[in-house]
């Protein structure tokens, strides 16, 4: 918690200096300001109970997962608009220029992951255009390909999302969800394309790895019966 009397710091100028720069397990080619025991993140902590947590500053499964498969399938993008929704440290956006996307959007609620998300483009050499903003009770963005992960994690906020969701893909767009299968995941709305192991920080492992899925919108309301099939595995 931030201690009383103390002044915010500059957002990019701290995360520089206090949160090393290193490849993210399981997707090497990328390196991203991670934080550490000795990050002291406090400092960067609003005194609002309503200020975000650093979720940016650490590895989540949803993202990792998302991020690896559009690295190793960058003709789902190469060419098309991709927008990444709670952008968080801007793994996902990244990933996504790296594999050819034509222009990437990166949004998040945190203006802190906003620095950090033009710090780690600029580590790895792209360009990202970054939004501090929460879009998901407006309209749907103009883009090809809404990329979301792991927003799941909370009853309410999983709600909000699944309707954004379901008004971007009846607007035309493409959704593609990266999630460990938290809690408020509607695996039933959900189609799996793909399942990796990745690292996650969230659900108490600490970093360990974890099996991910990445998922498509079936098109099904809540409660419909969705065809069955297996996903594939790496």
């Amino acid at each position: 918690m931030k201690r009383p009397g103390m002044s915010q710091p500059d957002p990019a100028a701290f995360i520089g200096a206090n949160l090393p720069i290193s490849p993210v397990p399981s997707i090497p080619e990328i390196c991203l300001h991670t934080a550490g025991p000795a990050s002291g993140l406090w400092r960067l902590a609003g005194s609002r109970e309503a200020d975000p947590p650093p979720y940016w500053a650490y590895p989540w499964a949803g993202g990792a997962v998302l991020a690896r498969h559009l690295l190793d399938q960058p003709e789902t993008i190469a060419g098309r608009r991709v927008f990444d929704l709670g952008a968080g440290s801007g793994l996902v956006a990244i990933a996504a220029a790296k594999a050819g996307a034509r222009a990437v959007t990166a949004v998040d609620i945190d203006a802190n992951a906003i620095a950090a998300i033009g710090l780690n483009a600029a580590i790895n050499g792209v360009d990202i255009v970054a939004l501090a903003a929460d879009i998901i009770e407006g309209p749907p963005p103009e883009t090809d390909l809404l990329a979301v992960g792991d927003l799941f994690y909370d009853p309410s906020l999983a709600l909000r999302v699944m309707a954004f969701l379901r008004r971007c893909q009846a607007s035309g767009i493409e959704v593609l969800i990266g999630d460990p299968e938290r809690a408020y995941l509607p695996q039933d709305e959900l189609r799996r394309i793909a399942t990796h192991a990745v690292a996650d920080f969230g659900g108490g492992t600490g970093g360990g790895a974890v099996l991910a899925g990445v998922f498509a919108l079936s098109g099904k309301a809540e409660g419909e019966i969705m065809p069955g099939g297996r996903a594939a595995t790496a």
